[in-house]
Parts: structure tokens; sequence; C-alpha cells
């Protein structure tokens, strides 16, 4: 069968558009539909650079639907929120549209501080810029943060510094061989020593 819209992911979005029965991609890529579909995308959400501070618990972004000095912020909405909801699961992201005469973002803290960020006529690019500089998480932390991950104890570990000291302690594992001497059998001296 050969597809002749080659506008996106191999003519996905003709079919996106009128979905019929004979679609290829309905299967494969059920996400691939609506406006931007690469927006779903795990790489897509990944790349998100703005990680916000653990103080902010909401984060609220007030804009029109039209407009040219809420264009930037309408673009923000579009490509950003997505990757800050995907990168912050632990905050509360809220758009109100069509209720301020000038946009801005509203980032409510723990301790029930609110900070008020204007984003009016303001590119995508320096909205993200100015939040990352002002409520997003810095470079060291984020380095600190992911080596501490990394660190994280798995159960199945054991030895010094871990939950567990010694490997029988683990449960159906042999008991250590000072305190409960193996069996013979499973020893290699011995084992060896027959055969000679």
């Amino acid at each position: 069968m050969h597809y002749q819209n080659k506008s996106c992911c191999f003519g996905a979005r003709s079919y996106a558009k009128n979905p019929r029965k004979d679609n290829p991609f309905a299967a494969e890529m059920p996400f691939m539909k609506g406006k931007a579909p690469i927006r779903r995308t795990l790489q897509y959400l990944n790349a998100g650079q703005l990680m916000l501070k653990d103080k902010v618990k909401i984060f609220s972004v007030n804009y029109n639907t039209y407009g040219e000095h809420h264009e930037g912020a309408r673009d923000f909405v579009f490509w950003n929120i997505p990757q800050i909801q995907y990168k912050n699961p632990k905050v509360q992201v809220v758009t109100f549209k069509n209720m301020t005469p000038s946009p801005f973002i509203r980032c409510y803290f723990e301790n029930g501080k609110q900070m008020l960020i204007d984003i009016d006529s303001k590119n995508r690019q320096e909205i993200l810029h100015h939040l990352t500089t002002v409520v997003g998480k810095s470079e060291e932390t984020l380095k600190a943060e992911a080596k501490l991950a990394e660190k994280q104890d798995n159960p199945a570990s054991f030895g010094v510094g871990c939950m567990k000291h010694c490997i029988c302690e683990i449960p159906g594992q042999l008991p250590c061989p000072g305190v409960v001497p193996v069996p013979k059998h499973m020893r290699g001296k011995y084992k060896y020593q027959m055969k000679e």
C-alpha cells in the first residue's frame, strides 16, 4: 500500500483527521491524533528543562486565547505545560483561559506564600528561561539529585552499608558457615577428595 501524504510520520496526520478502518497507524500509534501529537511522546516529555523547586505546590498560568501579547503564553501552554506536568508529578498545574487582561503565572508555595510572574509580550523561550532562573532547580541541585537516585538501596543488595549485612539474612539462603557448618557434599575439599 502506498500513502501519498508524507507530511508527518508517514501520513499519520491525514489518518488522524480522517480515521478509517484501513488506517495502518491506528494500532501502532494511537497517540498520533490531535494537534501536534509529538507532545505526547515520551521522548518529548523527557526533554523538558524546567524542574520546579520542592517548595512549589501549585503552578497556575493565566492567559487569553486571543491577543498578540498573549501569544507567548499560548505557545508556552501548548508546548511546555505537558513537559512541566511530566517532570513535576507532585505539582498541581492549572491553566485559566480568558479571565485576565494580561498573562501571568502564579506559583503557590508550601508555606502559603505566592509568587506572581509577569509573562506579558514574552515568547515561550523567554518565559521558560525566566521560570528556570526564578522557580526552577539549579544545575547543581539536579546533578546531586540524579546522583542520589543512582545510590538508592536495592533490597537485593547485602554487605556494608546495606539493609542486610550478610546473604544468610535473606530468606531462602543457606545460613552462615560460621554459625551452621555447610553440608559436606556441598564443600569443595570433600568433593574433590572423594574423586581422588
